[in-house]
């Protein structure tokens, strides 16, 4: 297949790395990453940091992989673990307001709205008892820990994308998340035994 005819096949088909290897030449192609990618960034960064910092966060996010697509390990055919590694870089630089998040999280008992009235005061109650522990937990482990366990938790990354993500070994991956869970259960008590 001639370079023009890969360039101007429909970047669904293409892996990532295919994407942002066309992208150098072609800048517009980048957009194809950005469309896979977004929404879980953003949901990831929401999770970590509130909704008033997601848009930006998840912008700068995907404004620092277009910038560095030149430097991406184009033998990796995902950019999802180095767009993780990106933001959590990112959420790094917040962490002061994050752990302040959490704290007053802490101390809040608020919870969404649920439809049926049934559902809300079990919803309720066991916000009320369970979401201040569990934001007093995750204001008490390190930001390493804390990173491993967001990224399984909420990004749902695998062992190997936290540690591509993060720049760790897979082993300290395991043994980051084994540490947060123990912590987290000690605080949260037998309610939080799914962590």
């Amino acid at each position: 297949m001639t370079a023009s005819l890969r360039d101007s096949a429909p970047p669904n088909e293409d892996t990532d790395a295919q994407v942002i290897e066309a992208s150098r030449r072609h800048p517009d192609r980048f957009g194809a990453v950005f469309d896979r990618y977004f929404s879980s960034i953003h949901r990831y960064v929401h999770l970590r940091l509130g909704a008033s910092a997601a848009d930006d966060i998840a912008a700068e996010t995907f404004l620092r992989a277009f910038r560095s697509r030149e430097r991406f390990d184009l033998s990796c055919p995902s950019a999802r673990p180095w767009l993780y590694g990106i933001a959590s870089n990112l959420v790094a630089d917040h962490r002061r307001s994050e752990a302040r998040r959490y704290r007053a999280l802490a101390r809040s008992g608020d919870t969404a709205e649920v439809a049926n009235h049934d559902e809300r005061v079990v919803q309720q109650v066991s916000a009320a008892v369970i979401r201040p522990r569990l934001a007093t937990g995750l204001s008490r482990l390190s930001a390493g820990d804390r990173d491993v366990l967001l990224l399984v938790a909420c990004a749902q990354l695998s062992y190997e994308e936290v540690a591509e993500a993060l720049g760790i070994p897979r082993g300290t991956v395991g043994s980051r998340l084994n540490r947060a869970r123990k912590k987290l259960r000690k605080i949260v008590g037998s309610e939080g035994e799914a962590l």
